[in-house]
């Protein structure tokens, strides 16, 4: 066992907890010891980070118990839900995605504060009806949300509030791992490369999923600065355009922007299409208040590694290829 102050980090197998038991493990000043949190410490990835140094423990967010005793004797803990998640056998029917998220959120916050958790970084996001209202262009999604994976997280943050828990409520964006799958370059029938994001004109704030974890260890460092306020973080803010650009610059082809409408968008007709469409209707029409709130100077100040789009473009060029 460490002498060093603990983190618990919920999902260290995913995307942004594994990012920040990278940054914990990784960090020259070996400030905090890490307790990585799966639902099977037997996995591949669970082992690696086993064989790198952290403490591997088996917790699961529908699980209150196996969650108390992970947060046990942890200085921190980083709490994050996978709203994409599938859902089990039992829960088809039962519940939806958001329903889960919400219990899990609940779940996970009364663990740490019956844990005495000093302090928790949720991982959240904007409640996109406090724009949309009851704007019937925008259709509704599981009878009360307009995009659930944003309304459900947000919505999370009271149980935090209620349970009062030492939080830092840590709001992302798109991740610019998207431009490797969902949001890559279409290569059309005549060959040509096209960016099809619902943006409009408007910037689209993205970040690279890494400084995620980056920045939470970062805020962890600097004790109670950030305890009760929410910090809203991006890597870069670029129109549809401007990320073309860059695809074409470092791809070494003309990438052009074509957005659909967000109408057109909602029927694709695969699953999350409308809820997508959604939420990039809110990123565009709210744009000016979601970019504004995500000061790149200042989460630049906390995390001095932040990756512009270029920055991560650089560096994962082979796997966009890959899906172009």
């Amino acid at each position: 066992m460490t002498s060093k102050k603990l983190i618990a980090v919920v999902g260290a197998t995913g995307s942004q907890g594994g990012g920040l038991v990278k940054a914990i493990l990784d960090d020259p000043h070996g400030r905090f010891g890490v307790r990585a949190l799966t639902r099977n410490p037997q996995s591949s990835a669970a082992r690696d980070w086993a064989n790198a140094g952290a403490e591997v423990v088996a917790a699961d967010l529908d699980d209150g118990a196996s969650l108390r005793s992970a947060f046990e004797g942890a200085h921190g803990a980083f709490i994050v839900t996978n709203y994409w998640a599938p859902l089990s056998a039992e829960d088809e029917g039962a519940r939806t995605r958001a329903d889960r998220e919400l219990a899990q959120a609940d779940t996970a916050a009364l663990a740490a504060k019956q844990a005495g958790v000093e302090h928790v970084i949720w991982s959240t996001l904007e409640d996109t009806r406090d724009y949309f209202g009851d704007d019937d262009r925008v259709p509704t999604v599981d009878e009360r949300f307009k995009v659930p994976h944003f309304d459900a997280k947000a919505e999370a943050d009271e149980f935090f509030r209620e349970y009062d828990v030492p939080t830092t409520f840590l709001r992302t964006t798109l991740f610019f791992e998207g431009f490797t799958d969902a949001f890559a370059p279409v290569r059309g029938d005549d060959g040509r490369l096209r960016l099809t994001l619902p943006m409009a004109d408007q910037r689209l704030s993205g970040i690279a999923v890494g400084d995620i974890g980056k920045t939470a260890l970062q805020i962890f460092a600097r004790g109670e600065t950030y305890l009760g306020q929410t910090l809203s973080i991006a890597g870069d803010h670029l129109t549809g355009q401007e990320y073309a650009s860059a695809l074409s610059e470092v791809l070494g082809e003309t990438v052009s922007y074509e957005p659909p409408s967000w109408d057109e968008f909602r029927t694709q007709g695969f699953p999350g299409a409308v809820e997508m469409g959604n939420m990039f209707q809110y990123y565009a029409e709210n744009s000016a208040r979601f970019v504004g709130d995500r000061d790149l100077a200042q989460v630049r100040e906390i995390n001095p590694e932040l990756q512009s789009f270029r920055d991560w473009l650089v560096l994962h060029r082979n796997e966009i290829q890959a899906a172009g």
